[in-house]
């Protein structure tokens, strides 16, 4: 047994069980997870215990832009002054609150950067954007460098020039 991260297959997958205690993202991955995949809206990815299919915890990704008045002065000032730029949009990230604290959050985030970092390989990002339910995930994305948008309390980035070093010191 061991812990494995891999895109959702709903036939594979118990999405049924989920439960990280907070309505949106729990009927997310129920509901509306498989359709957002089909329709190419979102990419989703889910973290089992292999070879259990129950998902202990799941995120997604989807391309975005932000608007380059939104990011901060110092981020913004090395930017191409179009009005707006490409991004990875890290919509949800969720954990089964029977497997909480056990750092498996943070583990889902470091595999977002770096399935976001690679894919800049391939189409042009220039920050991961959160988008964050509440206070605590702000304080979350906050202790891994996140900045939050000049406009939204609730939206943070991080610049990919950050998420490449901070993906170079744990392959180090």
């Amino acid at each position: 047994m061991g812990f494995i991260i891999e895109p959702l297959d709903s036939n594979k997958h118990n999405r049924s069980a989920f439960c990280c205690g907070k309505n949106s993202l729990d009927n997310y991955i129920r509901k509306q997870a498989s359709q957002d995949l089909s329709k190419r809206v979102a990419t989703i990815f889910v973290l089992v215990d292999f070879p259990q299919t129950d998902i202990i915890g799941y995120y997604t990704l989807s391309s975005y832009t932000v608007e380059l008045s939104e990011l901060d002065n110092s981020f913004a000032k090395r930017l191409p002054r179009y009005p707006l730029l490409p991004a990875t949009l890290l919509g949800r990230l969720g954990i089964d609150r029977d497997y909480r604290g056990q750092h498996l959050g943070e583990l889902l985030l470091i595999d977002t950067l770096k399935r976001a970092l690679n894919a800049t390989s391939q189409v042009a990002s220039l920050a991961v954007v959160a988008e964050a339910l509440d206070e605590q995930s702000v304080t979350f994305y906050q202790k891994y460098g996140f900045q939050v948008f000049q406009q939204h309390s609730m939206k943070l980035y991080l610049p990919m020039k950050i998420v490449e070093e901070l993906c170079q010191m744990l392959n180090d």
